[in-house]
């Protein structure tokens, strides 16, 4: 169906109500979450991390969306009434998000644990010899590291950490000076467990646990001898945690940071959380202390921190309480005694994570460090986490005397410590480190090597959309391309060259670049669909990301559904982009997928006239990713890779009916069920069962009921006028290639599609 086009929308043409707003948006992302925790379907101690998940990424909105916003109203009277605003309808999402959260911890997670043998005990509910223990360990292990302290002129309010566990208490009677001081403060030092473990002779049956909170509750009077506690609350108050250093000014930026660091616990009060019986006196005097009203404040029925709850997970090994664990395949193109650079020379290699182990990585790495040809390594670092193989060969090789030259993020939000701490072992070990180029942050994820080989240096690179982190690629889904593509690898190395020299980068004919040409060709992507449809001739586009933001895209965007592109847009995360208006975005369906694995990979696809052309990335459609950041997209030239990527990365997911929300116009999402008839099917779950097939080949060889090939699953038609009608999967009748057309409902293997679903990121 080809509409009539709106107009060309220029810059400013469109009315701002076409435009969903970001913030609520990521709430929205925060209720799927949320709805995971309540899917009876998925393993107990799974609902409850994502229960978990979802309070810390609320944490986080807190520290960063919502102390922009009153950064923002505070420095611009402008934007008063509409930052106002916005900040009211987030205080009542907000507040009805927690409800929603601590009513299901309550009813639903606690009851059934306490079914499966786990126990969450408060005061009340500990027997005689329970509170015994509770209290020995009380006077030997809390009361000595707590220091109470009584309000008043000499003895003024504490500071506060961000996010830490405190207590205030309204006191009666006097003190051993003969003054009557009402307001006391306890801070509870972070070296303190925040779930305590019973011992197991005190359990009749599991495994028993009580909070420190409830601890210091039950015995909180025993910290003001002869004097009466009248009322006492749990308090936690949220900061502004966002980093700021004056890059004009700044001359060395590793330290200017770690000056900043030590502030960052400290900022602007954004959020207060206390008891739900908390005295509304009591309240108020943090409100007044921290310059909060009302709206900022959160009463909350249980621990004031609902993510130190995943303590429990050190303690209960059951394994049917958990999602059955997952081992991901060896790519076979790996495996040739460890030299990747000889299968390199012949083909690239494509690893899908956590499907495939990113083992391949670190083993590319080290391969590098071993060998004596090779002679410089080059890296990005973004994310790498406190313990990293592929770090510790980094530093291997610049100690054997290689040129290993690593540009370090050192701003890659709540990891700059720890980049810090990389950077300093990696000077120290002979690398040369630099930290990208102010103002800007490089997020791109790229790893070259240069080996000499017959008297020539030959070049070899992995390119990424998710980071160098041994933890997140067993949770988050990103494909990595291992190649030898002479021209690829050779801009590769302009970009390396662009962030060291700090020069304009020369012209690049396979990777688009940010700042300087990602969102040109992107665009220019979008309008050659445009021209291709408004020519008569089928148009596509289909696209996976975390987030759609950028203004100008998404204008673009709805430029091509009115010109008759078909657009299928799978979003994880925040999407300003509004689906299904008539005229204007009728042919653009948003999805977003939750489940098991945290969906992370960044995939551009353009039907292109059957030429297909196929990106991936590190950058999701928002203004930051164009032009504040240092991003790469890469092509996928090799053929049988390319139907690979088109089938498990877009078709697969366009066809889920489990763990898929379709975004509908008026911004909420909704879930989608399976059709009479229809069976269940997981684009996770799917995938899994795939590379589990593998697995099982590699340990007892193939059986005959294996699962389908994906190589026989993704085969890319050429024919240009195949005519396939997409059931139930989407409003949309159109012309496309194979890869990218749903399969009939049993290439499903129903094995696998028991397998749940899903982690979420900062």
């Amino acid at each position: 169906m080809v509409t009539k086009p709106v107009q060309n929308l220029p810059v400013g043409s469109l009315e701002p109500n076409l435009y969903l707003n970001r913030d609520l948006s990521l709430l929205e992302f925060n209720r799927r979450v949320l709805a995971q925790a309540e899917d009876e379907s998925l393993p107990l101690l799974e609902r409850l991390r994502y229960l978990c998940i979802g309070s810390s990424n609320l944490d986080e909105f807190f520290e960063i969306r919502v102390s922009s916003l009153h950064a923002r109203q505070s420095a611009d009277k402008t934007t008063l009434t509409h930052a106002g605003n916005l900040l009211h309808q987030i205080s009542v999402r907000c507040h009805a998000l927690v409800e929603h959260q601590y009513s299901l911890l309550n009813r639903k997670i606690l009851p059934q644990l306490a079914k499966n043998g786990i126990h969450l005990l408060s005061h009340n509910d500990r027997n005689e010899a329970q509170r015994a223990w509770v209290k020995s360990y009380f006077d030997s292990q809390i009361r000595p590291l707590l220091t109470p302290i009584v309000l008043d002129p000499a003895h003024p309010f504490p500071q506060v950490a961000n996010k830490s566990l405190n207590f205030i208490i309204s006191l009666a009677g006097k003190d051993a000076f003969g003054r009557g001081s009402a307001i006391a403060i306890v801070k509870a030092p972070r070296v303190l467990p925040r779930v305590i473990k019973l011992p197991d002779e005190l359990s009749d049956d599991g495994i028993t646990f009580c909070l420190l909170s409830s601890v210091i509750h039950a015995h909180i009077s025993e910290l003001f001898p002869e004097r009466k506690v009248i009322a006492y609350s749990q308090f936690r108050v949220t900061r502004d945690s966002d980093l700021w250093v004056d890059e004009e000014e700044v001359k060395n930026l590793r330290q200017a940071l770690k000056i900043s660091l030590q502030n960052r616990h400290f900022g602007a009060a954004v959020r207060l959380e206390v008891a739900k019986n908390c005295p509304d006196d009591l309240a108020a005097f943090l409100l007044n202390e921290f310059g909060l009203d009302e709206d900022y404040l959160y009463r909350v029925n249980g621990p004031v921190n609902m993510v130190r709850l995943s303590e429990i997970f050190n303690f209960v090994k059951t394994p049917s309480l958990y999602f059955r664990p997952y081992q991901a395949s060896v790519n076979p193109d790996a495996e040739n005694d460890g030299n990747l650079f000889d299968t390199l020379k012949k083909k690239d290699i494509l690893l899908h994570h956590p499907f495939q182990t990113f083992k391949t990585v670190i083993d590319f790495i080290r391969n590098a460090a071993d060998d004596p040809d090779v002679v410089v390594i080059k890296q990005t670092i973004y994310r790498v986490g406190m313990t990293s193989e592929l770090m510790q060969a980094l530093i291997s090789a610049a100690s054997k005397g290689k040129e290993v030259i690593v540009i370090v993020e050192l701003k890659a939000r709540f990891d700059e410590e720890q980049n810090i701490d990389w950077a300093q072992q990696l000077e120290q070990a002979g690398a040369q480190v630099v930290y990208g180029v102010m103002g800007l942050k490089t997020h791109a994820k790229l790893a070259l090597v240069i080996r000499r080989e017959q008297g020539a240096y030959r070049y070899y690179c992995h390119l990424g959309t998710g980071n160098y982190h041994p933890t997140t690629t067993k949770l988050y889904t990103d494909f990595g391309l291992l190649t030898a593509h002479p021209q690829i690898t050779s801009e590769v190395n302009e970009v390396f060259l662009h962030l060291t020299s700090l020069t304009r980068p020369k012209k690049l004919d396979y990777l688009w670049l940010a700042p300087f040409t990602l969102h040109r060709h992107l665009i220019r992507a979008i309008l050659n669909e445009i021209r291709i449809a408004r020519q008569g001739r089928p148009a596509r586009i289909v696209a996976k990301m975390n987030s759609l933001i950028d203004e100008s895209v998404i204008r673009a965007l709805y430029l091509a559904s009115s010109s008759g592109v078909k657009i299928d847009l799978i979003v994880r995360g925040a999407c300003a982009l509004r689906p299904g208006v008539p005229g204007l975005s009728e042919n653009i369906r948003v999805r977003s997928i939750i489940g098991r694995f945290l969906e992370h990979e960044r995939i551009y696809y353009f039907r292109n006239d059957l030429k297909h052309d196929l990106y991936l990335s590190s950058a999701d459609w928002m203004a930051r990713n164009l032009f504040r950041r240092i991003e790469v997209a890469y092509p996928v030239l090799d053929p049988t890779l390319k139907k690979r990527v088109i089938a498990e990365g877009l078709k697969y997911y366009l066809r889920d009916n489990t763990n898929s929300w379709e975004l509908l116009p008026n911004g909420t999402y909704r879930r989608r069920k399976q059709r009479k008839k229809q069976t269940p099917f997981g684009a996770q779950q799917y995938l899994a069962g795939i590379y589990d097939a593998q697995v099982h080949k590699e340990l007892v060889g193939p059986t005959p009921s294996d699962v389908i090939a994906v190589s026989q699953d993704a085969s890319l038609s050429e024919t240009p006028d195949k005519k396939t009608v997409i059931p139930d999967d989407s409003p949309l009748t159109e012309t496309m290639p194979d890869t990218m057309q749903p399969q009939p409902d049993t290439a499903s293997p129903e094995a696998h599609t028991d397998i749940p679903a899903e982690t979420a990121d900062r």
